[in-house]
């Protein structure tokens, strides 16, 4: 009986070990549905990314703190092992200037470098927000996953 519940309590710390340790992964969740969602929470930002099957388009919301400032050009470069830097002058902000807004019919770059890369940095006029890409693959995959099902 003793050693039941010694097996027990190193099972138990072993799963809370590796809860802790893929925390970060943890951070970048999908959300699937007549939209497809990814969403990522962190410190300076939150960020979503959707497919619309009605609309057929991708979108990226990024969502500050404080305000943007209103710029022409946005751009988001991916820092890593696949590299890439993409802008557009199709952004829109909310209301609020709170949430940054591009939506396209394609999004294989933006995705791509969410899955292959370490950092994502927004860049609007002389702002610019780091996105930490840990665990983003994962969701990548779960997310086109979604949209392919949303497709059939």
């Amino acid at each position: 009986m003793f050693r039941l519940s010694v097996t027990w309590v190193l099972m138990f710390r072993a799963f809370a070990l590796l809860l802790l340790s893929t925390a970060s992964a943890m951070a970048w969740e999908v959300v699937p549905g007549d939209i497809c969602e990814i969403r990522h929470t962190q410190d300076s930002a939150v960020v979503s990314v959707t497919y619309d099957l009605q609309s057929l388009d991708y979108a990226i919301a990024i969502t500050l703190d404080e305000p943007w400032i209103a710029s022409s050009v946005f751009a988001l470069r991916f820092d890593g092992p696949a590299s890439n830097m993409i802008s557009t002058n199709r952004h829109i902000l909310s209301d609020d200037d709170a949430t940054l807004t591009v939506t396209d019919r394609g999004f294989g770059n933006v995705l791509n470098g969410l899955a292959f890369n370490e950092t994502a940095t927004a860049l609007l006029g002389e702002q610019s927000v780091v996105l930490l890409l840990d665990g983003a693959a994962p969701a990548v995959q779960a997310f086109q996953a979604c949209t392919r099902s949303l497709r059939v």
